[in-house]
């Protein structure tokens, strides 16, 4: 592979470790290293989700995100409590201001509440090489927040979020630097698959029924062929496990195909059909609203319901294409409800997603003969969607949102689906 043409960038990945976990360790007075901490959806709730734990109760309990409050030991020395999402949001929208002391707003990426890219390639001068800016934006974040932090350097984004993910969190410093020379030795090696950034286990199930158990493996297979099997992200999947990324700064990491979603885990198991369907309903809803907030429609609706851990199977996932593209609640739905009587047998419910993709912009509108009324129901939305962002979420609801089975009416009141 000939790197000469490919970026050469100076990007840092930075990742505000265990973020929530430690902002709680912090605010209670806590070394967020030194600490047995749990921060839980809902600290009254026997059931509730560990939403973050420090770096010693994943070390020392095993407990980490996606764990439950019943699995957490009875020790003094653990401190459990609930999310404070304003908090938390606040100190990243500081931390992303320190951010701009070093760079332009214009060299920075905000992936996610706590990881951000950095582009340094012009600040060699003011501050000194990458590693250097690594440092010290480490050493402002710990004098300024309290808070620990690792950073990946790399030759472009996704090297930089690998570097990070694969060898920078592992190490004492906390900073790590990879180049396109790193890539057949510590990249190709990486097993299992899902290690690598970017792959789920369903495609790690997939590739492996193809012999493929490594990065490496990826990077020496067919390109016709990892196309023909998966599209376009065969070639990325290709590109990327030769450590190879054209995405900009400002740009997602993961090229093409866009999709609008939500997923739900619910506080309770749901055993009724009637209640699982009012669920979906809500949820359509949420999804619809964001599509229209891009001014898309899709065509593509998938649809999932995951069961209860003591369900046999897991759940399914699902997906349909209609022929025109729509961001009309009841048109979701009723994809939804076929969907789920094909696919659903009675189990007890813990968890929905619907998602929708293959999306076009929204301003132009097919008509349709056999729907006169379309596009008053797409309007109709729209007007629903402004008096919801004026008056706030709550202002206009379903019915079906004041019944004991309903979660809107009780996510509304939350912030990033958690108490504020």
């Amino acid at each position: 592979m000939d790197y000469s043409q490919m970026p050469h960038n100076q990007i840092l990945c930075i990742d505000m470790k265990s973020f929530y976990a430690s902002c709680s360790a912090v605010m209670e007075g806590l070394d967020p290293l030194q600490c047995y901490l749990a921060v839980v959806g809902d600290t009254d709730r026997s059931g509730s989700v560990v939403l973050a734990a420090s770096p010693k109760m994943k070390k020392e309990y095993g407990i980490k995100t996606g764990s439950r409050l019943f699995e957490i030991p009875d020790d003094p020395r653990i401190k459990i409590v609930n999310p404070k999402m304003s908090t938390y949001l606040r100190i990243s929208s500081e931390i992303t201001r320190l951010f701009h002391r070093y760079v332009p707003k214009e060299a920075i990426h905000i992936y996610s509440v706590d990881e951000s890219f950095i582009q340094v390639d012009g600040a060699k001068r003011l501050w000194g090489s990458a590693e250097e800016i690594a440092k010290q934006i480490q050493s402002d974040i710990q004098h300024n927040f309290g808070l620990p932090s690792t950073v990946g350097i790399g030759p472009n984004m996704l090297l930089a979020k690998l570097c990070l993910d694969l060898e920078a969190k592992k190490t004492s410093s906390g900073i790590a630097e990879w180049t396109y020379d790193d890539v057949q030795r510590k990249l190709w090696k990486v097993s299992p698959l899902r290690e690598m950034w970017g792959i789920g286990r369903q495609m790690e199930k997939n590739l492996n029924g193809m012999g493929i158990f490594t990065v490496g493996g990826i990077a020496r297979y067919d390109l016709k062929l990892l196309e023909n099997k998966f599209g376009i992200m065969g070639n990325q999947l290709y590109h990327h496990a030769h450590g190879i990324d054209l995405s900009e700064i400002r740009a997602p990491i993961v090229q093409g195909q866009i999709s609008i979603g939500k997923s739900q885990i619910l506080l309770r198991d749901y055993k009724e059909e009637s209640e699982i369907k009012m669920v979906i309903l809500e949820m359509c809803e949420e999804v619809a609203r964001r599509t229209r907030n891009h001014r898309k429609a899709g065509r593509t609706i998938s649809f999932g319901l995951g069961y209860s851990k003591d369900e046999y199977g897991g759940g399914f996932h699902r997906s349909r294409t209609i022929e025109h593209p729509t961001n009309v609640t009841m048109d979701l739905y009723h994809v939804c409800l076929e969907l789920f009587y094909e696919n659903y047998q009675g189990q007890t419910v813990r968890s929905v997603s619907i998602s929708i993709t293959k999306l076009v912009d929204d301003f132009n509108l097919q008509l349709d003969l056999f729907d006169p009324d379309g596009w008053k129901k797409r309007e109709l939305g729209y007007v629903v969607d402004k008096i919801r962002s004026r008056f706030g979420s709550a202002a206009l609801l379903r019915a079906v949102s004041y019944t004991d089975a309903g979660t809107s009416l009780l996510r509304a009141k939350l912030v990033g689906g958690h108490k504020e």
